[in-house]
């Protein structure tokens, strides 16, 4: 007899055939084929309607008839473990871990673990750790920067069942003691610097019992007082106590917690969120169907690697045996590090692709008549064929853009971006630059990073794709912003999530998880979403971070300081607006090589930096270059700053005013240029003669 289940499954392959055979079908092809062609659709909608009868659940078309939980060919790989086994298995000897620092701390070429070195590494690891004591289900933090032993150890935590919970190394003290006692954290690998931070508090953080120093010597290692309870040994020593006693795995099952990811948010204290190897391997799996790396591919770590972008990228190298080139750990040397390593493939941000983007125009803009034609006259010729799927002259390679793609290593076939959006001609431009995929994809830490992503061969920007084969997708009605089920052309609302990537809830915190977990599993982003023609998703506004003018308009800040990224001038940008004012001011951290340009070509004389950010013509140039910015970009009216404040110093996790993933703290910024956005408002008031309570 039929089951429920079955005769489900048998209803959703007869809808999806039936829409198939329909030219009006959300399916236009074979959605398992792997193929999209031009007009073809990338997300399937399911034959059900939740309870009020209103919202569609979209999937990837490319597994509309059941969510991804494994690799395809691979359903044997069911945790982080399983997947690390697999890519030593088969990637014995190829490169794995590289890094240009040598044992003395000086810098030179690339010297690489082979995947076989480091699997006999997580091993020794950790052995070591359990014969310090350390059960299944410990917590171990990681409080350093991108480096081999990072890895390292986080494979050793899957191979003996330990949950990683990594340390911003950048975040204060307060934020650091916290998520070691919230996590019951029982063992910490840190380096000689974020030592001196912990022994600052280590009388605070009872759990702890051991503290592994890497790059740190045994013999400089300070003596902690026997009442402490803590063993401090160097990653050295614990990988020699692990080779000469190596224990068996103990391997974890998909649905055991690999770690747990504390986001910092804008506000408040830190959120632990709770990931399975089930979640992670999910994830990563649903990708695979959509991005294909290779074994000959070379990828390099800069990005944070206690961010959840890091992580599934590192995941995702892991299960193709991509070579995996570290940063120096100075974001001032990358290009130094990305020309020794060429990397193939590049994952960013908006923030520096948006520098990447200004530099470029800005050294067009300034190389001469006959030079800019020329940039001008190949750039449209090549962006003409890219854009319609056509193979452009390598003429202008030759003579334009290879110049360009050397400042990545010449030969990067991938770039990817996160974290927040990438304005659709940043995007454009990149593609017609480095002549490679530039793909943007959309995720939370509570959905193991990926929840939607660009295809490979859709050259249409200002989107995030569709939905990772992993998950399912609606979009719920926001009435109080007027975003619903019933808008035209296409539904709006706030994006929700369910599937095998959804994170299990916030550590220790049942209040907050219900906040954003509902009982039907549906993860609510507070992202507002709408779908366009394909079956993509764009995202178009946010339910927490805007704000109402005087006049009733709604505000997104982060959309209009996106915009105005692009400005030459802009290297960061805090827009601020509220309900007792019509118009927006901004504070812009200025690009200093640029802003002292113009002051020479204006002839303008000053003492110091500080001094020309605080001269009238500066500002008012500025403001006139973020003004065409944003009318390029179509801003509304009342989208535009109307006054600026220039400054040096940059926005920075040490001052307070972002978070580890480079996004603006808003509470803090405010408080931070309350005395700024004051003067701002006071002078607009003063050279408005419209009175507020007009507007």
């Amino acid at each position: 007899m039929e089951s429920r289940a079955e005769r489900r499954l048998r209803s959703i392959r007869g809808h999806l055939i039936s829409d198939a055979d329909d030219s009006s079908s959300p399916i236009s092809a074979n959605p398992t084929a792997g193929e999209f062609v031009h007009g073809q659709q990338y997300s399937a909608v399911l034959p059900e309607k939740l309870h009020t009868g209103k919202w569609n659940v979209y999937r990837s078309a490319r597994s509309p008839l059941k969510l991804i939980t494994r690799f395809a060919d691979y359903p044997e790989i069911g945790t982080l473990h399983d997947n690390f086994v697999h890519s030593v298995e088969t990637f014995q000897d190829y490169k794995y871990l590289g890094t240009r620092i040598r044992v003395d701390g000086t810098v030179g070429e690339y010297k690489w673990m082979t995947y076989g070195e480091a699997g006999t590494a997580r091993s020794a690891i950790g052995s070591g750790l359990r014969h310090h004591g350390l059960q299944s289900g410990a917590r171990v933090g990681l409080y350093f920067i991108n480096r081999p032993e990072w890895l390292i150890v986080d494979h050793a935590c899957s191979a003996y069942s330990y949950i990683s919970v990594p340390l911003y190394d950048t975040l204060g003290p307060d934020a650091v003691k916290y998520i070691v006692n919230h996590g019951e954290i029982e063992a910490i690998f840190c380096v000689p610097s974020t030592l001196n931070t912990l022994l600052t508090f280590l009388s605070e953080i009872p759990s702890v019992r051991v503290i592994v120093v890497v790059g740190g010597v045994d013999e400089h290692l300070p003596s902690l007082p026997s009442a402490s309870g803590v063993q401090l040994l160097s990653y050295t020593k614990l990988l020699s106590q692990g080779r000469s006693n190596m224990l068996p795995f103990v391997p974890p099952k998909p649905e055991d917690v690999a770690t747990i990811c504390y986001t910092s948010g804008t506000t408040g204290t830190p959120k632990g969120v709770v990931l399975t190897h089930g979640n992670l391997i999910a994830s990563v799996a649903g990708m695979t169907l959509q991005v294909k790396f290779h074994s000959s591919d070379v990828y390099i770590s800069y990005l944070p690697l206690a961010h959840i972008y890091e992580r599934a990228n590192q995941i995702t190298s892991a299960f193709y045996g991509v070579a995996i080139g570290f940063y120096q750990g100075d974001n001032l040397k990358l290009m130094d590090d990305l020309a020794a390593l060429r990397p193939t493939i590049f994952s960013s941000v908006p923030r520096l692709y948006n520098r990447i983007y200004a530099g470029i125009i800005n050294a067009v803009k300034t190389s001469g008549v006959l030079k800019e034609r020329l940039f001008n006259a190949a750039y449209n010729s090549k962006k003409q064929a890219v854009m319609t799927g056509r193979k452009p002259s390598p003429m202008w390679d030759r003579l334009v853009f290879n110049k360009i793609k050397d400042k990545l290593g010449g030969r990067v076939r991938y770039l990817t971006s996160g974290a927040s959006p990438l304005s659709p001609d940043v995007m454009e431009f990149l593609r017609v630059c480095f002549g490679c995929q530039v793909i943007e994809g959309y995720g939370m830490t509570e959905t193991s990073c990926v929840i939607s992503s660009m295809e490979e061969g859709d050259f249409l920007t200002g989107h995030v794709g569709s939905p990772n084969p992993a998950c399912e997708i609606k979009l719920v009605d926001v009435p109080e912003m007027n975003y619903t089920s019933e808008d035209q052309p296409h539904p709006r609302g706030e994006i929700c999530v369910r599937g095998p990537i959804v994170f299990q809830g916030y550590y220790k915190d049942e209040v907050q998880t219900r906040e954003v977990l509902d009982d039907e599993g549906w993860l609510h982003t507070g992202d507002i979403g709408i779908w366009i023609p394909g079956g993509r998703l764009k995202i178009i506004d946010r339910k927490k971070n805007i704000f109402k003018l005087a006049q009733g308009e709604y505000i997104a800040p982060e959309k209009i300081e996106n915009v105005y990224a692009k400005c030459k001038f802009v290297a960061q940008c805090f827009v601020y607006g509220d309900s007792l004012n019509s118009s927006l001011v901004a504070v812009v951290c200025v690009e200093p090589d640029v802003l002292k340009d113009w002051a020479t070509s204006e002839g303008i004389k000053y003492e110091d930096l500080e001094q020309l950010c605080a001269d009238p013509r500066a500002k008012a140039a500025v403001l006139a270059e973020m003004d065409a910015v944003g009318k390029e970009a179509q801003l509304r009216g009342f989208e535009f700053a109307k006054a600026v404040t220039l400054v040096v110093e940059p926005f920075t996790l040490e001052n307070g005013l972002l978070t580890p993933t480079f996004k603006v703290k808003r509470p803090q910024a405010k408080a931070y240029f309350a005395q700024a956005i004051s003067r701002m408002y006071a002078e607009l008031s003063t050279s408005d003669p419209t009175p507020q309570s007009m507007l």
